[in-house]
């Protein structure tokens, strides 16, 4: 039976080695939470680092080690203190890390980090075909291991493999800095699927591997080698129902209950009732902000000088890779900027910071979440920042505010939450006044939805996606490929014509009989195609038709007076002979109930969208998201839908900024094949350039010649280059 194989730098599991004894202890919260769904039973394994290296690891205790991970599902990679320093502490976090992140100053390109990376990949590597077989999927996370889904690849081709980058993938010029590039790129694109947390890091990412690597990128597909490698972004979430029963358990707890920290927090609000607790939570990490935001906080007390004793920052820094140079700096900076605030500004009874440089255990972390009434949350650069996820999810009364940097990866999920610039003091001085004065009723408005959203797309729903999109991949979706329409080809195709007695042909109008502008009226047709087409249309025996998904107004201007026969909008009007356009289909409503629930997926993956709920139509507007994650995400959803409906009678029809789902199964597929079956045709050829026209394709009878406009994956037999090569081949026709 195949299994699921996950791979990261650390496994799942804590080893704790005391008096000759061994305890595995499973870790909680992240990526080991939302692995839950995925890493279960018999049918998986998860491989990495135990945390212990090899010099650590008692002899004797070896096997006892390895039993003890197979209990949990694990396996582990052996690595040395001084691969752990190349590695980890190395190539990972002083050189990945920091360019990820934009700290270019802080990035060093050391050949030996390099080659301890490659080194310690490959032994990753080994131990996923040590371990796997073939059939069996492969999951690799995170940047520490982004050669190996290449080297796995060169061992088992066969193999489906999905990899997810949890940090930024910065843009092509900071990227372009690393010596090794080409090598991360390659190693990355041995995966089947590639996810990211935002489209701007898949965006960022495509344009590295086709200005780097010059390789062929449609959409959110890159083609290498006869395959196809697709990247999409995939916004990871939390344990929602953790968090909020968390606090539903908190705020349930009698006085004897609480906390040592609860109490003082409800002590500190009994004696000012009116002070506002601000929170900041982060990693002790320099792509956090937290100088920044203390910096801010004191701009912010100066400006605003009547919410002196009214306000208080809680800072807690959670100790991060402390033997790193740039670590201790930064907390020895953050150290005197809080002592310097707190010894200017404090009065007898107010300290505006209060300040921890430690871990705190998950249910004081509650405490911090369910009693502070901001929290502000500013990194500089960040892949996700769920702590944004977790603060709003505690907020069981939807009261809270939450500010936000647009720089976190969040944020394009978050809209409802502040969110400011971090470089911004004026900015976030005066959203802080907002955030403190904002009144109970906005800001149960603004959390309802936020809650809505994070409680509908939780972190498990965020693994499901991604192995769901990783199976259909591997099952082999969308991977028709076409012939050449080489001259030999197109010499039978015209010998076939010439010698037919009944001939239909449908001719697809934008990207293919011309193409696309800026403009789509500045599209309209030439002399050259105007002539073309008076010659297909006049000839004898053959009944042309112009199959298009444009409006029934522009056909008209341009075609109606030629009396060609069209069938527009994707086949909701045609018009025979010059005659008006007429309806082909009738309206029905009973589909939306199944539709709906797509859309609103859509929109919790595309910040921006929204829906428009019609009597007898769905809409799904994205004129207010990232144009180009817009159309992107546009085409999922007709791909989704054209799966959903089946053979319902609905139809999807796209528009400016707006995909729409309206009742009646329309689509060019269904209108030549009714077209077809008004005779007996002996030659029937149909040619388009886009999604719209594989609904021809897959309809019409194996004896069509379909043919695609353009190399992207289609279920046309044929495929030519051009628009001008699309001339060339209808000008044998019209020459027969």
């Amino acid at each position: 039976m195949s299994k699921t194989i996950i791979i990261s730098n650390r496994l799942p599991v804590q080893l704790q080695i005391s008096d000759g004894g061994l305890n595995a202890i499973p870790s909680v919260g992240g990526l080991a939470t939302g692995m839950k769904s995925v890493h279960s039973g018999g049918e998986s394994l998860w491989i990495g680092w135990s945390g212990l290296t090899e010099e650590d690891t008692p002899a004797d205790l070896e096997k006892e080690i390895d039993k003890a991970l197979k209990q949990h599902g694990c396996a582990k990679v052996n690595l040395t203190t001084k691969e752990m320093e190349g590695f980890y502490f190395g190539f990972s976090n002083r050189t990945i890390w920091p360019l990820f992140h934009y700290f270019l100053e802080y990035s060093e390109f050391e050949l030996e980090f390099w080659n301890i990376y490659k080194t310690v990949n490959q032994k990753f590597a080994d131990a996923i075909i040590a371990h796997s077989n073939e059939g069996d999927t492969i999951w690799v996370h995170d940047y520490q291991l982004m050669l190996v889904p290449q080297m796995v690849r060169k061992q088992r081709p066969n193999t489906s493999i999905g990899f997810f980058l949890h940090i930024p993938f910065p843009s092509y010029e900071i990227f372009r800095t690393l010596p090794w590039r080409e090598e991360v790129l390659e190693g990355l694109l041995g995966s089947d699927l590639i996810g990211f947390h935002t489209y701007d890091y898949e965006r960022h990412f495509l344009s590295s591997v086709r200005r780097l690597l010059g390789l062929d990128v449609s959409f959110n597909d890159i083609y290498l080698d006869h395959r196809v490698i697709k990247v999409d972004s995939f916004p990871m979430g939390i344990d929602y129902k953790k968090f909020k029963d968390a606090a539903i358990a908190h705020a349930q707890n009698t006085k004897e209950k609480r906390s040592d920290l609860q109490i003082k927090l409800d002590d500190h609000k009994a004696s000012a009732p009116d002070t506002k607790l601000i929170l900041s939570i982060d990693r002790l990490d320099y792509s956090k902000g937290i100088a920044k935001r203390i910096n801010a906080f004191e701009y912010f007390l100066n400006k605003y000088p009547e919410y002196k004793e009214k306000v208080r920052l809680i800072i807690l820094a959670v100790p991060s890779r402390s033997n790193v140079p740039q670590y201790q700096l930064l907390k020895k900076e953050i150290d005197e900027l809080v002592g310097r605030i707190n010894g200017e500004l404090s009065t007898v009874n107010w300290t505006p910071i209060w300040y921890f440089y430690r871990s705190l255990p998950f249910e004081n972390l509650i405490d911090l979440y369910t009693s502070s009434d901001i929290a502000w949350l500013t990194p500089l650069r960040d892949g996700m920042n769920l702590v944004a996820k977790e603060y709003i999810a505690t907020r069981i009364d939807k009261t809270g505010v939450l500010i936000l940097s647009e720089m976190a990866g969040s944020a394009y999920e978050m809209n409802e939450a502040l969110l400011i610039n971090p470089n911004n003091f004026e900015q976030q001085a005066d959203t802080l006044k907002k955030a403190i004065t904002m009144p109970k009723e906005e800001q149960i408005a603004r959390n309802m939805f936020l809650q809505n959203r994070l409680e509908r797309y939780n972190v498990e729903v965020w693994a499901n996606e991604f192995m769901g999109s990783l199976n259909r991949k591997s099952e082999g979706e969308q991977t028709h490929k076409s012939k050449k329409m080489s001259e030999a080809i197109l010499e039978k195709v015209g010998e076939k014509y010439a010698k037919s007695s009944k001939r239909l042909l449908f001719l697809d109008y934008d990207g293919t009989l011309t193409g696309f502008h800026k403009d789509p009226q500045k599209a309209s047709p030439d002399e050259e195609l105007y002539q073309l087409l008076d010659d297909l249309h006049n000839q004898e025996n053959t009944t042309l038709f112009l199959i298009s998904g444009r409006d029934k107004q522009t056909f008209t201007k341009w075609f109606l007076h030629k009396k060609y026969n069209m069938i527009v909008e994707h086949g909701v009007w045609i018009s025979r002979h010059g005659e008006e356009f007429k309806l082909l289909e009738q309206v029905k409503g009973e589909w939306m109930e199944k539709v709906k629930p797509v859309l609103e997926s859509f929109v919790d993956r595309t910040p921006g969208s929204f829906i428009e709920e019609k009597n007898y139509s769905l809409a799904w507007h994205y004129r207010s998201t990232d144009p180009d994650f817009g159309e992107k995400r546009a085409t999922e959803l007709n791909t989704v839908l054209t799966s959903l409906i089946g053979n319902d009678d609905i139809s999807v029809l796209n528009g400016n900024k707006v995909v729409e789902i309206k009742s009646s199964n329309v689509n060019k597929g269904r209108a030549s094949v009714r077209i077809l079956g008004e005779d007996d045709y002996d030659f029937v050829f149909a040619i388009g350039d886009d999604w719209t026209d594989e609904f021809m394709f897959q309809e019409l009878p194996d004896s069509a010649v379909t043919v695609k406009v353009g190399l992207k994956k289609t279920q046309a037999k044929y495929h030519v280059e051009s628009t001008k090569r699309v001339r060339t081949l209808l000008k044998r026709f019209a020459a027969k």
